[in-house]
């Protein structure tokens, strides 16, 4: 068993102002990136919602719940959030709604980064991620781990869409009170690649058309989950190392 790269991930989901989410990734990716990370956090990815033009979304990942609390007080605490904070927050009408999250089993979370591109960098990939959250009743268990590893990931494969990362809901407290989560939360979320739109439109009719997803995969996903499962579709900026 090798060891979980960021045991403990936040997936935020920002509603901003009208307009404004283009101002936002450009403070973001010019001074909220190597800030974090120099904090002791790992930002993996920042995104795009494609399908709301005020939705920015993005993932930071932490080595434990201690070190979380120590790593968003240094940032938060430190010069540049204090330099750059007040413009950055008022380019968001809400900022609270944050998953904390935790990877389902040691492999099951994000795989080692690409490379970075430098501060700057103007050209956008094409590339997609899509973001799945299910919500359950109670805990999703080492039985639905094991149906979606076992039962879920090869049709999900099969489909064209091999699950990158997959991760359920967190619950030890919130080590770092000042910024809220979504507690009380049943969550499960698995995240995949895509080249580009195409390519995901593809894998989506191939679930609609797949007697397989609807015989040996829908009855037990529908009895588990509480309403309908979210599915965002994110386009990478171009400084996001998941692309």
């Amino acid at each position: 068993m090798h060891d979980v790269r960021c045991p403990i991930v936040e997936l935020r989901q920002y509603t901003l102002h009208p307009g404004q989410r283009d101002v936002l990734i450009r403070l973001f990716d010019r001074e909220f990136i190597e800030s974090q990370e120099a904090a002791g956090m790992t930002v993996l990815g920042q995104f795009r919602d494609l399908d709301d033009p005020d939705r920015f979304v993005w993932l930071r990942g932490f080595d434990d719940m201690t070190r979380r609390a120590e790593a968003l007080g240094r940032f938060y605490g430190g010069p540049i959030w204090k330099t750059h904070r007040e413009q950055a927050n008022s380019t968001m009408i809400d900022s609270d709604d944050v998953l904390l999250l935790r990877p389902v089993t040691a492999r099951a979370g994000f795989p080692p980064p690409a490379v970075r591109p430098p501060a700057g960098e103007t050209t956008s990939a094409p590339s997609l991620v899509l973001a799945t959250v299910y919500h359950g009743e109670g805990l999703f268990d080492q039985t639905f781990a094991e149906f979606f590893d076992g039962r879920m990931r090869p049709v999900l494969t099969e489909a064209g869409a091999t699950p990158l990362a997959w991760l359920q809901s967190e619950h030890a407290a919130n080590s770092f009170p000042a910024l809220p989560v979504r507690t009380g939360e049943n969550a499960f979320v698995w995240f995949a690649r895509f080249a580009d739109e195409r390519q995901l439109a593809e894998h989506l009719d191939f679930l609609d058309r797949s007697d397989r997803w609807r015989e040996t995969v829908l009855p037990t996903l529908s009895a588990t989950l509480t309403r309908t499962p979210q599915r965002l579709r994110l386009t990478p900026t171009t400084r996001s190392v998941l692309r």
